[in-house]
């Protein structure tokens, strides 16, 4: 599908459009006027011409019996007697007499010469209508003429034409001339209603500059001070450009609010957030020592006060946790600069299954640190980031552990590293039971609980895999997934130091 044309061409065309019919309209319209003006003058000079050469005797004064004087022309002269007087020897003129078996038909020249029709110009002659009407007709090799046929009162037929080929040569060249002045003016009327079109629409040019920059700015985050503004002249405020602006900058006005009031809503959350969780450490390990120390008591204690201790202690620790997530993540929703050194990936990869390893033994672990990355002088892959030591920890033990808790026992999982061009890639797989496409889009969403096999036993929190993205996020880096069945993948790319 072809691209559509701005608005500022449409325009500039439909005016140009407009202006060709109506410059075709009147130069038809003159033509066909200027053609039949000078028709209508052949028409005049071809009835007088007619005239006189059906009745040349009355013409010259004389009876219907010439004497000796009636005429000076010459025995030897071929002419007809209707050429014979003045007016009659009109250039391109053509006379055709019939009396009795007698034809006398010919014509003046340009050199002034008198010439006879050929056989064929005399039989289309003979053909025109006998009417006393004028009708159009072409002669072969003189071109078209205007003829009439009359009767004269002793029965001769006279047939007189005139040719229209200089009328027919000045239409033409009225024609050249209209077509020049109207292409000019065409051309004159484009460039100037470009200028006038591009001058009229400069506001909504501006409109959709601001729209543009406004489109651009990071809105979905953050504190957000939209400036952006269209500019709206007192004279521009009762057109309709005007009133788009001012309605732009209405929608700017709310939406810059409305931003406003989502960021203080949403920083007021993190506050809480952060705060609660900060004031929640403390006795949460307070319940956590408890819980330990009543379990240690030298007095023995009954079975079922045991085994109370133990699952206080243990969601003592699971909160702990859960806690501990939530203000990291309100830590990294603020912003907050942390520090940044470098960091070996591959030595955190190898922490992380190790320990995963002592977590889930009735799962197969695997490392590969990408050996085929090696540079050409034969050292080992530069695996060094910028960023959090812990909070990097954090996003490969969460993988891990996500792989361990949502596959089954017997399964493999392999963490792989990769050094790229500028970049490194920690890629870690399961050949699992995949994930739900329903489930992707959300998959890091925050508490975001999708997995048939996640359960409360499982000590989850919801947790992991959006501190997985946030970390990555402020790290400069990015996170993928593959949900496929049997080869299930969490890839994260992250800046080569």
């Amino acid at each position: 599908m072809t691209e559509r044309w701005p608005l500022r061409r449409r325009l500039v065309a439909v005016v140009i459009g407009l202006l060709a019919v109506m410059a075709s309209a009147m130069g038809l319209a003159s033509t066909l006027a200027l053609r039949g003006s000078l028709i209508e003058q052949i028409d005049s000079r071809l009835l007088a011409a007619s005239s006189r050469a059906a009745n040349p005797l009355l013409v010259q004064g004389g009876s219907a019996n010439p004497g000796p004087t009636a005429t000076a022309t010459p025995p030897s002269d071929i002419r007809p007697p209707g050429l014979r007087q003045p007016g009659q020897q009109d250039v391109g003129a053509v006379n055709l007499f019939l009396r009795g078996g007698e034809v006398f038909a010919g014509y003046f020249d340009e050199s002034g010469e008198f010439q006879t029709l050929t056989p064929a110009q005399v039989t289309t002659l003979q053909n025109l209508a006998d009417d006393g009407r004028v009708h159009p007709v072409e002669l072969a090799g003189l071109g078209p003429y205007r003829a009439i046929s009359t009767t004269t009162k002793i029965g001769s037929r006279v047939i007189t034409a005139l040719s229209t080929r200089a009328a027919d040569a000045t239409v033409g060249r009225y024609l050249v001339v209209e077509g020049l002045v109207a292409a000019a003016g065409l051309t004159l009327a484009g460039l100037a209603g470009t200028a006038l079109v591009r001058r009229e629409l400069r506001g909504l040019t501006r409109v959709a500059a601001t729209a543009t920059r406004v489109s651009g700015l990071p809105l979905d985050r953050g504190e957000v001070e939209l400036a952006e503004r269209v500019e709206v002249a007192d004279r521009d405020q009762g057109t309709e450009i005007g009133q788009v602006s001012a309605a732009l900058n209405r929608l700017l006005g709310h939406v810059e609010a409305a931003l406003t009031a989502r960021h203080a809503s949403e920083t007021q959350v993190r506050r809480f957030v952060a705060d609660a969780s900060h004031e929640l450490r403390t006795p949460l390990a307070s319940i956590r020592g408890y819980a330990e120390l009543v379990r240690r008591l030298p007095a023995d204690l009954p079975a079922d006060a045991l085994q109370a201790m133990s699952r206080v202690e243990q969601e003592s620790m699971r909160m702990t946790r859960l806690v501990e997530e939530m203000l990291l993540l309100a830590r990294l929703d603020a912003e907050r600069e942390f520090e940044r050194a470098p960091v070996d990936l591959a030595t955190l990869a190898v922490d992380a299954v190790a320990d995963a390893h002592a977590a889930g033994p009735d799962h197969t672990w695997h490392l590969d640190l990408g050996r085929e990355t090696a540079d050409d002088a034969g050292g080992t892959p530069n695996f060094v980031v910028l960023g959090d030591d812990h909070q990097l920890r954090q996003v490969l033990a969460n993988l891990l552990s996500n792989a361990r808790v949502h596959t089954p026992a017997g399964s493999t999982v392999t963490v792989r590293l990769r050094a790229l061009q500028g970049r490194v890639e920690v890629r870690v797989a399961d050949n699992g039971p995949g994930i739900p496409e329903s489930l992707l889009p959300r998959l890091f969403d925050r508490f975001s609980r999708g997995y048939a096999a996640r359960t409360a036993g499982t000590g989850s929190t919801g947790l992991g895999l959006s501190i997985v993205a946030a970390v990555v996020a402020a790290h400069g880096g990015t996170v993928g997934v593959d949900g496929t069945l049997g080869a299930t993948s969490f890839t994260v790319s992250l800046p080569a130091a």
